[in-house]
């Protein structure tokens, strides 16, 4: 009897569960409570694969012999609560893509902030070293469409927490943490506990013969690493400690040391392509991993000097009558926006705003005094913004649109100024999302 394979979501990772399931001889049906884009329709009709959309069939979803969630759909909706009532099982993507990876490895990567950008860097640092490989996951391309398509025997994989709340027996062979901070809290009833036992499940079911690269700066990874570290073999990277093992920085040098019978590899930080303290951070992780998986000293610095950063994260938009541009759309929590104010050298024009996830502005304020001029607020509710800077600023003023906020600016910022958009917040309240804030942020920028 064929194994009756549910997908709530018709996304990206549903379509790529669906295209794959449908593969390995599952019984498939996609159901979508909104409306499916028409590229993925028109994917699962050419796969022979029945979806719904605008609603659930719930008698149908509930004869499921197991059911993968999108990871964007919340435990609180009704369809979850009556599935999970009915008590049947639920997996995530990267669960069903570990199922039928065969001998194909995976190096995932998550936390709070950095995740993409040192995803990105280690897939570039894979390519310079020859490596046949793929970038899958919370990036933007499911993995499970890439093992249906066009199977690697290397995964390169962005994982968000949502993606590994229903792993059962996911196990990738590299496992990067990149620090841990508040987010998404608004998912987890609000309990930090809750989001970080998240985070630690990319460990759960590693062996001694595995790695879990991590960050020995980080306090909450540190306070609970005892907790959830059970056989892992751990390489650390710091700026405040010299692990034996693992990656630091001295005299803006970094040394990364894998194993004993591995040269280290050294290189000075002013040659990292990217710039700024998190970004340091970002190329220690990535070169553990790179010199882990085996590639060469030389093709990991390669990489390292060739890497472009991601779009909507730090981004270089344009430079007009002396003053630079900045697209950290990306940026949907404190401590992004943190990381990013942290790196500018110059007086600065901070576009903020959105839809809070309960943000504390307090976080900033001391960077906020020392760094910026001013802060344009976009977004459609500001009252925290304004109580949190109104005292502390003489510019400070609401935006509805991304090209009010750019226009705002522009004629504040002066010469070896900088205009920042750096949100801290999620877009959905005048955007699509934060893709869509990045982009609209530039055709304004364009326009001046």
């Amino acid at each position: 009897m064929e194994h009756k394979f549910i997908i709530l979501g018709g996304g990206e990772s549903g379509v790529g569960s669906a295209l794959l399931g449908k593969q390995q001889g599952y019984d498939v049906f996609v159901s979508d409570g909104g409306e499916l884009k028409d590229i993925y329709k028109v994917e699962l009709k050419d796969a022979g694969i029945e979806f719904e959309e605008g609603g659930h069939t719930m008698e149908r979803i509930l004869e499921a012999d197991e059911i993968m969630k999108s990871p964007g759909i919340p435990e609180k909706t009704a369809v979850m609560q009556a599935i999970r009532s009915k008590g049947i099982e639920v997996i995530s993507e990267f669960e069903l893509a570990y199922r039928f990876k065969g001998d194909s490895k995976i190096v995932g990567i998550t936390g709070s902030n950095g995740k993409s950008t040192t995803t990105a860097l280690i897939y570039h640092i894979c390519i310079i070293g020859g490596m046949d490989c793929a970038m899958v996951g919370n990036i933007g391309y499911s993995i499970a469409k890439q093992m249906a398509e066009d199977p690697k025997p290397l995964y390169i994989a962005e994982i968000s927490s949502f993606q590994l709340d229903d792993i059962k027996t996911f196990r990738p062979e590299i496992a990067v943490l990149v620090n841990i901070t508040e987010d998404h809290l608004d998912r987890y009833d609000y309990d930090f506990k809750k989001y970080i036992h998240s985070k630690f499940k990319i460990i759960e079911h590693q062996t001694a013969e595995d790695f879990f690269v991590y960050c020995a700066d980080d306090p909450v990874t540190i306070e609970y690493l005892p907790t959830y570290l059970k056989h892992s073999k751990t390489l650390p990277f710091s700026m405040n400690e010299q692990p034996s093992e693992g990656a630091y920085i001295r005299e803006n040098e970094m040394i990364i040391r894998v194993h004993d019978d591995r040269e280290d590899m050294r290189m000075n930080i002013y040659d990292f392509a990217t710039e700024g303290r998190h970004n340091q951070y970002n190329n220690m992780a990535a070169g553990i991993t790179g010199a882990t998986l085996g590639i060469r000293n030389d093709k990991i610095r390669e990489a390292m000097e060739t890497f472009e950063s991601l779009e909507h994260r730090m981004e270089k938009v344009a430079t007009i009558k002396g003053v630079a541009y900045i697209n950290d759309s990306k940026a949907t929590n404190m401590n992004s926006t943190w990381f990013a104010l942290e790196s500018m050298t110059k007086p600065t024009v901070l576009i903020l705003g959105g839809v809070d996830k309960g943000n504390d502005y307090s976080l900033i304020e001391d960077l906020v005094k020392e760094k910026v001029k001013g802060i344009v607020c976009l977004g459609k509710n500001n009252e925290k913004i304004h109580a949190a800077f109104d005292s502390i600023l003489s510019h400070i003023s609401d935006a509805g649109s991304a090209q009010e906020a750019v226009d705002i600016a522009y004629s504040w910022a002066q010469k070896g100024d900088v205009v920042l958009l750096s949100p801290a917040c999620a877009s959905f309240d005048l955007f699509k999302n934060y893709e869509d804030r990045g982009n609209q942020f530039k055709e304004a920028v364009k326009k001046l």
